[in-house]
């Protein structure tokens, strides 16, 4: 009988930045096509994509880097600007450090905008760009997310969410409380996840609540990171249809994988989307919602093994 050995290498290393720890980990052999996972927030981390599906990235011949936005996770740094410049500067110490001269950007809800940001700046370091449940426009969701709730209170006959929908309503939507109360419209009416889990899902979401450690950084979010973002960047209101087309237009693959689940975003802003970057390159998955590396994670391989073969 033969034994096939798998060996799998990883590391993790921290990138010193203004004297200051990045945190980063890759997966994998480095000789390999190189990938990089930008996660979401602001404010938040890259435990899930870190635990759940990098190693599995790099068993199917990717070098996969993980890492934390300065100021955001495991990146402690109270001196963190959260501006898009500072994100980008970070972003190309990780291609210095792991001497990369181009990778594939994954840029996994907000992720994806400062990925998309980031290719229309330095074009020429990027082999291609996936989106993962980004927006390209957020007011555009924020709208999507105010109609779903209220459609769900009033189903429900449920009169003090309409109270606050209605208050909501009246807020001016360039304001962070605004966006603020969006999003936890959102999660209190499961519009991140499937209605009902696939088994591969249920495994995921049970290996990510089971790690002692991970699981902290997981459910971890700080308010240091939306509000800076916000204050410099006013990240609330961009509109990025016409920065993908421009990257269309440079010769940047660009992809885009979309869960049907997803509350965040209504038919029309994927098509939006799909419209820009061309019909084969964006897939849009049943029985998945924002996360679509956790809720439909062979699907999630396999296409990206057929759009990189490596």
């Amino acid at each position: 009988m033969k034994t096939k050995i798998i060996i799998c290498l990883w590391f993790i290393s921290t990138i010193s930045i203004h004297a200051q720890s990045l945190y980063t980990r890759s997966f994998g052999d480095a000789k390999h096509k190189p990938i990089i996972f930008l996660h979401g927030g602001p404010g938040y981390n890259a435990a899930g994509f870190e635990v759940i599906t990098a190693q599995q990235l790099a068993n199917h011949g990717f070098f996969v880097i993980v890492y934390d936005r300065r100021g955001e996770g495991r990146s402690l740094d109270k001196s963190a600007q959260y501006t898009f410049q500072e994100s980008f500067q970070d972003l190309n110490k990780i291609y210095k450090q792991y001497q990369i001269e181009k990778a594939i950007l994954i840029g996994h809800s907000f992720g994806g905008i400062l990925a998309t940001l980031y290719a229309e700046q330095f074009p020429d370091a990027i082999e291609a760009l996936v989106l993962i449940g980004a927006p390209i426009d957020l007011q555009s969701t924020f709208k999507t997310i105010i109609q779903s709730s209220k459609s769900i209170y009033l189903e429900k006959k449920d009169s003090v969410n309409l109270k606050y929908i209605k208050l909501l309503e009246q807020m001016d939507p360039t304001a962070l409380p605004y966006a603020s109360y969006c999003f936890m419209h959102a999660m209190q009416n499961g519009f991140y996840t499937p209605k009902q889990l696939s088994s591969e899902a249920m495994q995921n979401y049970a290996l990510l609540k089971s790690d002692s450690v991970l699981k902290k950084y997981i459910a971890q979010m700080n308010f240091e990171a939306p509000q800076g973002f916000w204050m410099h960047e006013k990240y609330t209101t961009l509109v990025l249809s016409s920065n993908l087309k421009s990257l269309v237009k440079k010769n940047v693959s660009v992809y885009g994988m979309y869960g049907k689940e997803d509350g965040l975003y209504d038919f029309e802003q994927v098509k939006t989307i799909q419209d820009i970057i061309g019909d084969n390159q964006l897939l849009y998955l049943e029985q998945c919602s924002h996360n679509v590396f956790i809720d439909q994670p062979t699907l999630f391989m396999k296409t990206l093994k057929q759009w990189f073969k490596s």
